[in-house]
């Protein structure tokens, strides 16, 4: 028995395509696949979550929901299944919210952000989106 690791799953086209996308984009931007993993997030989100992407790299939705620690304003932490992205992920449909989070390094931040589904060609779903920006 060998101790490689197994494989990665290929991510889908449209997910490199949209990763290109944000890469150009002013908007901080939160991708997860299909399982919930973080698949990438922008450079304008990196001031936001505290730390470049490619220092973090890829993590698991335990990995980052735990990095991130999203909780509502008042400071009541957020059950994972209430968190927007995980609800656009989960539910399949848009949600948006006012949250705080703690970047990675150590500054909480209130947030707006805005999740929703992503599926691709023949319905299958691809994983979601996240637009967020700081509240002032």
């Amino acid at each position: 028995m060998s101790d490689t690791p197994a494989p990665r799953p290929q991510v889908p086209v449209e997910l490199i395509l949209l990763r290109q996308v944000a890469s150009y984009l002013a908007m901080p931007i939160f991708l997860i696949g299909a399982d919930g993993d973080l698949l990438f997030f922008n450079e304008p989100a990196e001031s936001l979550l505290g730390l470049r992407f490619d220092d973090v790299g890829e993590l698991s939705m335990d990995e980052w929901l735990a990095a991130f620690r999203p909780a509502r304003e008042d400071g009541a932490v957020l059950a994972s299944q209430a968190v927007p992205l995980v609800v656009a992920l989960r539910e399949q449909r848009p949600t948006h919210q006012r949250l705080t989070i703690t970047g990675l390094d150590g500054v909480q931040r209130v947030i707006e952000a805005t999740s929703f589904p992503l599926r691709g060609q023949g319905d299958r779903l691809l994983g979601a989106i996240a637009l967020f920006w700081p509240v002032p």
